[in-house]
């Protein structure tokens, strides 16, 4: 089956000089297209971290990261971009624009895509928040919706733009428990439906099961990379 994350022999640094510290070590993982991977451990094991450089946030230093065929170790910041453009970033925090609409802030996950004409993204934003439940609040702002409406608008956003590659950051951190199943649960199905690949940052132990694989890290290393969900 077709690897799309592929990680060899990466290590990862922050700072320079007398300051500089190493956070990844020698980590190894390849992720198959449409699996579900659930990358878990305890604060500060680096977690973060690989999912910024798996995203194109910022350039991997030192072995091999490729995401869709394409190597981003050394990647300049135009190489970045492009592959930015080929993921779905889910945030911790939902990262909503105070000032949009649910409707506008999910055509920003669009409108960087120049071959795709106003009315498809138009067309596009407005089916992906109805299938989210969302169909009532295209024209609410985020002031004016709940902490699972707004995961629910983050997830339209990074879905909209039928990306081969989700990434989660603790996606569920702020929502009480049956908002966080119901918010795994709307990416699990929309992830299947569009054929994608998830990989989540996680410390819910109440959403593992979603996982087609768990994934440990500790102090900057991959402690276990094969463990089934529970």
């Amino acid at each position: 089956m077709l690897k799309v994350i592929s990680i060899w022999n990466l290590d990862h640094y922050f700072g320079d000089g007398s300051l500089r510290k190493q956070v990844l070590f020698n980590i190894n993982l390849e992720i198959r297209a449409g699996e579900i991977v659930i990358l878990t451990g305890p604060s500060g094991s680096g977690k973060t971290t690989l999912l910024n450089l798996v995203g194109g946030l910022r350039s991997p230093q030192s072995g091999s990261l490729r995401v869709l065929g394409q190597e981003l170790c050394g990647a300049g910041a135009e190489r970045l971009v492009q592959a930015r453009r080929r993921n779905g970033y889910i945030f911790q925090g939902h990262n909503l624009h105070g000032s949009l609409t649910a409707l506008q802030n999910v055509k920003m996950g669009i409108e960087l895509h120049q071959y795709i004409e106003l009315e498809e993204i138009q067309t596009r934003a407005v089916q992906i928040l109805e299938q989210v439940g969302l169909g009532n609040r295209l024209h609410y702002y985020p002031d004016q919706l709940s902490g699972g409406q707004k995961q629910r608008v983050a997830i339209a956003r990074a879905l909209v733009s039928y990306p081969q590659v989700v990434l989660a950051d603790e996606p569920t951190a702020a929502l009480d428990s049956q908002s966080g199943r119901d918010v795994v649960n709307l990416m699990q199905k929309l992830a299947n439906e569009q054929d994608c690949t998830i990989l989540m940052v996680t410390h819910d132990y109440r959403i593992l099961d979603i996982a087609d694989r768990i994934v440990q890290m500790e102090d900057g290393k991959l402690v276990n990379s094969n463990l089934a969900a529970v």
